[in-house]
């Protein structure tokens, strides 16, 4: 007997067949299940989206070809994470094979039904535990009031929750509390924490580990090798993990006995996918609470401004969506509780032109070391120079295929692009006229490095041995192995001063970190960005909140030229919600985010005119289209199209255009008009020399 079913593909959006096809199969196959099928010349990997359909049309159930291989040893993947991936792809306007196939381990797609078999009775596998939850095999620490208080108030009520903890007050213990009390209500339940970053992964992974075993917790993200990701997706979609720990790509995973997901530092912008569906890990995490009916908790220090709006009482004027819980103080250490760092500003306009370091400032530092405890240099731009330049003729050095500037790497004399990696030795004269004298402007932290050795040659340590400095950014921790080190080294006492970027701002636990300094903070006061001084605020706090965690004297200093402005007032306060209330208060006046909803298309070509004009004729189409439906038009502003901030990158070009509406689901409704308009116009003479285009909802930067 045949049976018909549809079947979800990696198809891209862009094609005309973005969508499951139509296969036969002889024997009866349930939803979900996976299967290999022909598609052109190649065998794929595909997912059984339905099942019982009608039967095709006799002049065309001919030449439908039938499934290869069904992975019968899997269990199918079930009618809840579909329904997620169906919400991911209409919701953010991407192809349903491609979204559901793309959060799959990509071993997954490349394996045959014996080679699948192969690995689920291997040892690797039957290592993890198939029992249920056993309980903790770590003796808890006592909670605080504060603790106590919270987790009172998540039994309470069904959530959303959003946790605003300041630094260092045990929001960590919280979600292992909430994990370990809903384990117990069910022992064969599974539970789902979100990081922003692979770099914060491994301490709290150890935690988890730490307090429910090694063979409890799987990490997921992009980091492992593919037999890595395979193995801990597996023992995620078997129930054998009963707590998946990973980055953004692990809200995706198959759980089938989710009953908790936490989202640790939610306001962080790596939650949202720059590739493929433009999907925020943040967001998916809350409709998938919603459709598992399990409580989602959010935890930051700096929540981002939509979810502070949210869980502002009605009355306040705010959506009161989520229940706001508080910790605000950190966790007492040795019976004391640390107070939060003092703020100190320097004002920069005071100091020598070309003041690097503040001299009070590496007085400071140098008193820390000389006590056996750390500071943290916070700039967050690497390499050694943004750019060299000529002093004669003007020449800098530009990216020939970017629009950009090639950042100067002092430690093998090379001029690299950050975003299409060309990388070229430095020219050892002036490519336009010949000049020997270049020159550098600005600095990275190689060159604060290299400046803080000069200018701490003559301070030591107490053992009176010369002050050890550590640099951790994306260039030094390239290598495998190489961030944990690194850190491994600061936690051992093995450095005395750290230099880098945001990586070692946010989510560390530096226990002998004393002294923080941003050395230049005020590039993020003048960015066109319209979330550049929430980014600000919430990097300097997550920085800040690195000093005296261990109930040490704390200071955070600030080198900036603008020491009157609100945000730094503000931070000496250490006053979020203050700041939260103002600049939800310009949103507003401005009907910006979370006042309004947003989407970027993007098209990308060889020349800027090209790209523009595609766009330009998908406005005054959809305008069009829109004509007979006057409240949907008056409901959804389209803007004209304009070149991005970047506006070129690997020699392509590109222009995007802003969709902007009060109403989320008035916007939801003009884009779902979008992708067969966008494929339609390609396809025109006009229009064929467009590489691609992009949708993006709710984006972070425009």
């Amino acid at each position: 007997m045949t049976h018909w079913l549809n079947v979800a593909l990696p198809l891209p959006v862009h094609t005309n067949v973005a969508r499951p096809l139509t296969y036969r199969a002889r024997q009866p196959l349930p939803a979900g299940t996976l299967v290999r099928v022909p598609l052109g010349q190649r065998t794929v990997l595909g997912i059984v989206w339905e099942v019982g359909i009608q039967p095709p049309d006799a002049a065309l159930a001919p030449r439908i070809r039938e499934v290869d291989d069904v992975l019968e040893a899997l269990p199918p993947l079930t009618a809840q994470w579909r329904a997620l991936m169906a919400f991911v792809s209409g919701y953010y306007q991407h192809a349903l094979g491609e979204v559901a196939l793309a959060a799959l381990p990509p071993q997954l797609r490349s394996l045959n039904r014996d080679q699948l078999d192969r690995r689920l009775r291997g040892k690797w596998l039957a290592a993890l535990s198939e029992s249920a939850f056993a309980g903790v095999v770590e003796t808890p620490p006592a909670l605080t009031t504060q603790q106590a208080r919270v987790l009172q108030q998540m039994q309470a009520q069904p959530g959303p929750f959003l946790l605003h903890g300041v630094t260092g007050s045990g929001k960590t213990e919280v979600y292992l509390r909430a994990a370990q009390r809903v384990l117990q209500d069910r022992p064969q339940g599974q539970v789902l924490v979100l990081v922003p970053e692979i770099n914060l992964t491994p301490q709290l992974q150890r935690r988890f580990a730490q307090r429910f075993g090694e063979d409890a917790v799987a990490a997921l993200h992009s980091g492992l090798t593919p037999a890595q990701r395979l193995r801990a997706w597996l023992a995620a979609h078997l129930g054998r993990a009963r707590v998946v720990l990973g980055t953004r790509v692990a809200v995706l995973a198959s759980m089938p006995q989710l009953v908790l997901i936490v989202v640790d530092e939610e306001h962080d912008a790596s939650f949202k996918q720059q590739e493929g569906a433009r999907y925020s890990a943040r967001d998916v995490a809350l409709y998938r609470g919603h459709l598992a009916q399990v409580p989602v908790l959010l935890g930051s220090a700096t929540p981002s401004l939509e979810s502070w709006h949210a869980s502002t009482p009605v009355a306040e004027g705010g959506r009161g969506r989520y229940v706001r819980l508080a910790l605000p103080c950190r966790v007492a250490a040795g019976g004391v509780a640390p107070e939060l760092p003092r703020i100190r500003r320097v004002d920069m306009r005071r100091q020598p032109p070309g003041t690097v370091l503040a001299p009070p400032l590496l007085a400071a530092i140098g008193e820390r070391v000389a006590r056996g405890e750390q500071a943290l240099l916070l700039l967050n731009r690497r390499g050694y120079a943004p750019l060299l330049q000529c002093p004669a003729c003007g020449w800098k050095s530009e990216c020939p295929h970017c629009s950009a500037y090639r950042v100067f790497h002092k430690a093998d004399r090379s001029l690299r692009c950050h975003h299409c990696g060309l990388a070229e030795r430095v020219p050892r004269a002036c490519p336009d006229c010949g000049n020997l004298d270049l020159g550098m402007l600005g600095r990275g932290t190689e060159q604060l490095e290299e400046q803080l050795r000069q200018a701490l040659a003559q301070a030591s340590r107490p053992d009176g041995s010369a002050v050890r400095i550590l640099r951790i950014d994306a260039d030094s921790t390239r290598g495998r192995g190489q961030l944990e080190a690194q850190l491994a080294q600061v936690h051992g006492g093995d450095a005395d001063v750290l230099v880098g970027t945001q990586m070692i701002a946010k989510g560390h636990d530096f226990r002998r970190v004393t002294l923080v300094a941003a050395v230049n903070p005020d590039n993020g006061l003048y960015s066109s960005d319209f979330r550049a001084p929430e980014r600000l605020f919430a990097l300097l706090m997550q920085a800040a909140g690195r000093a005296g965690r261990s109930g040490l004297d704390s200071e955070v200093w600030l080198q900036t030229s603008q020491p009157g402005h609100p945000l730094y007032a503000a931070l000496k306060r250490h006053d979020f919600a203050g700041f939260a209330a103002t600049q939800l208060e310009h949103r507003a006046q401005a009907g910006l985010p979370p006042f309004s909803h947003l989407a970027l298309l993007r098209a990308d070509a060889r020349t800027q005119q090209v790209a523009q004009d595609y766009l330009a004729a998908f406005a005054a189409r959809t305008r069009e289209l829109l004509a007979p439906d006057p409240a949907l038009a008056q409901a959804v502003m389209i803007y004209p199209p304009v070149p991005l901030a970047m506006q070129r990158v690997a020699s392509v070009e590109r222009a995007q255009l802003l969709l902007e509406s009060r109403h989320r689901q008035a916007l939801q409704r003009v884009l779902a008009r979008c992708v067969p308009l966008l494929r339609a116009l390609r396809n025109t003479p006009a229009h064929r020399r467009v590489l691609r285009w992009v949708i993006d909802v709710d984006p972070l930067t425009f």
